[in-house]
């Protein structure tokens, strides 16, 4: 190398420090599947918080039943799916691969259950109203269970996709740590 306005170092051009200048690949991923992530878990938010409005508002009366209907059986533990996303949150700072992976179970058990769960109880309402076109629940003016139901397939998506970069990123992680254990 060189110094300030000295003469360069016999053999280099110079131009050999830009292999340090790279970063690895697997911090890159961890960093792109975090960004991801997190968008994945503000939007599971907001669903969270749409369910939440609905159930606060059906259970106070502050709409008319006809306007807002009771909340489906499903919707009261599809609220524990907010823990999975905040540990999935705590996990990022310090790559906390214990948290992730508690995450990711969680995400299975508080989410994704309840979810198939709602999709089988909402589904004899789903029939009757294909067959015979007659809904008895409404949000307003919609059919409850076309709402709930479209509200299940974009939940679960969120969440299907936020395992699947969970898993990557659990990847990315334990490469790092095995390429720091050959060190």
């Amino acid at each position: 190398m060189a110094s300030r306005g000295g003469p360069r170092a016999a053999g280099t051009d110079g131009s050999d420090f830009q292999h340090r200048e790279r970063v690895a690949s697997h911090y890159q991923m961890s960093v792109t599947l975090k960004s991801e992530i997190k968008k994945l878990i503000y939007s599971h938010v907001v669903i969270w918080l749409l369910l939440l409005a609905q159930m606060v508002v059906g259970h106070l009366k502050l709409l008319p039943h006809d306007q807002v209907a009771m909340p489906y059986q499903w919707e009261y533990p599809y609220l524990l799916s907010i823990l999975p996303s905040l540990l999935g949150l705590l996990s990022f700072p310090r790559n906390n691969i214990s948290y992730l992976v508690l995450s990711m179970i969680s995400t299975g058990l508080f989410s994704m259950a309840p979810l198939i769960y709602g999709a089988m109880e909402m589904f004899p309402m789903a029939q009757q109203l294909y067959r015979h076109g007659k809904a008895y629940r409404f949000i307003f003016g919609f059919s409850a269970v076309s709402v709930m139901y479209l509200v299940v397939v974009v939940a679960a998506q969120v969440h299907g996709w936020q395992l699947y970069y969970s898993k990557k990123l659990l990847d990315s992680w334990f490469t790092s740590t095995q390429e720091k254990k050959k060190k």
